[in-house]
């Protein structure tokens, strides 16, 4: 059983981020820890005055091949994997002139800054760390005796337990450093195979890594009784995951899944063309509208479906101003998000403090590729992201009557929120705005009729006499598997229908909008979202 204590004798320090690395060498030399280094770590503590080895010291070998070869040598892993309490562990470091290295710190080469900064591929390439893994790995495996750092973070709490153990660390400490360790080195692997991966377009490759860094811990999940986190991935998209905070109290996991919904669904509109706003609640938009202005289009938004806007998420494609702000305050929302914000906004928005304002500094890309991720017992789906776009599918008209000029733009902007709503989705528009959602049903008929209802209730909320839906168009995520659902939609007052069409009965279904008067347009695509 490895000692609850173990002093701390020597170290070898080797980073790429320097940050905090002066302050932490020159404590742990005040505690008379010997100091080995490589390259630019060891120039950078020789500049600021530290008695520092190079490791060149300890494998007799100088660093070559620009750097590649260094640390990739038996006087440095024998030091750093040698059991202390091993006889024969000791007698081999003896007789070869291994010393033992008890800390190590190493923080890797910057390759997903790399990827992320575009850099090209040759770049990316030289940013893959070797050394840098194999020894985390080494002295994670022998935590027993050695205590490894891959997080500047941990430079405290490593310094705090040398003063109160007289130079020792705990088994305890060393146990969670190597824990994230291994863990650093797994989401390092994993960020450079999807590159690869993404490189040979292989879609499916034969192992799939996932890696993450803890953004925040939750203070719950879905439910209360449910332990959560928020991680960050390498790949980082405009976003929930990129957006700052500017003011309200801790974000939820839910406010954050359906944060994350609505600033999805409203980049699908392009801010120099209209001002554009998204109503999410429980993942699902329940109003979208297109405006000549934020408050424009919050309001005919809201218009859909006042009651289900309560308490719900708003995410807009321009930055947040004034006029929106006031308006959007008028009643209890969870969370706005915004490309930006002016000030004023700011400031209205700060008299409800716990309503939470995020600037994501930019707009996600529809067309983006990515992967979407879902677990399931024992394993877990992986597919492309959906970043097929209504702008770019060839619609086709398949009945006698074509949609006018009017109706197809409708059509188009049904379609677009069509893609962002749980399956099975209906969605009634009119004039650039939603008048009837009906999501996430077993039949579409149901989600025809629930979307026809919620026009209904929107008009009477609105004082009206005569439904919302009269005079709209209706999208489908998916094909109408029979005439009934379309039927529903007519029935309602919709005048014109897209749909992606591949149905066996597509044939009747066409025949069923002709005798309805209706005009009707295949995508070609479908958008189920589960």
């Amino acid at each position: 059983m490895p000692s609850a204590l173990r002093r701390v004798t020597r170290a070898l320090l080797s980073v790429s981020d320097k940050a905090g690395l002066v302050d932490f060498a020159r404590a742990l030399s005040a505690h008379g820890v010997e100091l080995v280094s490589t390259g630019g770590t060891h120039k950078a503590l020789r500049e600021a005055g530290l008695d520092v080895r190079d490791v060149s010291d300890l494998t007799g070998f100088p660093e070559m091949m620009d750097g590649r070869v260094k640390t990739l040598h038996p006087g440095v892993h024998g030091g750093l994997l040698g059991v202390r309490a091993n006889p024969e562990h000791q007698a081999a470091m003896l007789a070869h002139g291994i010393v033992p290295v008890d800390l190590l710190v190493v923080n890797l080469y910057p390759f997903e800054a790399t990827v992320a900064a575009n850099r090209p591929y040759d770049d990316c390439i030289e940013n893959i760390d070797i050394g840098g893994p194999a020894m985390i790995r080494a002295a994670a495996k022998n935590h027993g005796d050695v205590a490894v750092v891959v997080d500047s973070t941990d430079y405290a709490s490593v310094l705090d337990e040398l003063s109160a153990h007289d130079g020792s660390v705990s088994l305890e400490l060393r146990k969670r450093l190597a824990q994230k360790a291994y863990a650093r080195t797994a989401a390092y692997d994993a960020a450079i195979s999807n590159w690869f991966a993404r490189e040979l377009a292989e879609d499916t490759p034969p192992f799939r890594a996932l890696g993450g860094t803890l953004a925040e811990v939750m203070r719950y999940g879905e439910n209360p009784h449910q332990a959560a986190a928020f991680y960050r991935t390498p790949d980082l998209r405009v976003g929930v995951a990129t957006a700052r905070q500017v003011q309200g109290k801790q974000l939820s996991y839910n406010n954050i899944n359906d944060t994350d919904a609505a600033y999805e669904a409203v980049a699908e509109f392009v801010p120099e063309r209209s001002a554009a706003v998204v109503i999410v609640k429980h993942a699902n938009p329940c109003g979208v509208a297109e405006g000549t202005s934020l408050r424009d289009a919050y309001e005919k938004a809201l218009a859909c479906d006042p009651v289900s806007a309560f308490g719900g998420i708003v995410a807009m494609n321009r930055p947040l101003d004034a006029e929106a702000a006031r308006a959007i305050t008028e009643i209890f929302t969870e969370v706005i998000i915004a490309p930006d914000a002016s000030e004023e906004a700011i400031a209205i928005v700060a008299a409800k403090k716990n309503l939470r304002l995020l600037l994501a500094g930019g707009l996600p890309d529809p067309r983006a590729e990515g992967l979407t991720l879902r677990t399931v017992a024992g394993g877990f789906l992986a597919q492309n992201r959906d970043n097929a776009v209504v702008e770019a599918m060839d619609l086709k008209v398949v009945t006698k009557r074509a949609p006018s000029d009017r109706e197809l733009d409708d059509l188009r902007f049904a379609f677009r929120v069509a893609k962002h709503v749980k399956s099975n989705a209906i969605v009634y528009a009119r004039d650039g705005a939603t008048v009837g959602i009906g999501a996430g049903q077993m039949s579409r008929v149901d989600s025809s009729r629930i979307a026809a209802w919620k026009a209904a209730e929107a008009a009477k909320a609105a004082g009206l006499s005569e439904t919302l839906a009269k005079g709209s168009v209706v999208a489908s995520d998916a094909f109408f598997p029979f005439a009934d659902g379309l039927l529903a939609a007519a029935e309602a007052g919709a005048t014109a229908v897209i749909q992606p069409g591949g149905s066996m009965r597509d044939d009747e279904v066409i025949r069923a909008a002709d005798e309805a008067g209706l005009a009707m347009v295949f995508t070609g695509y479908r958008h189920f979202r589960h």
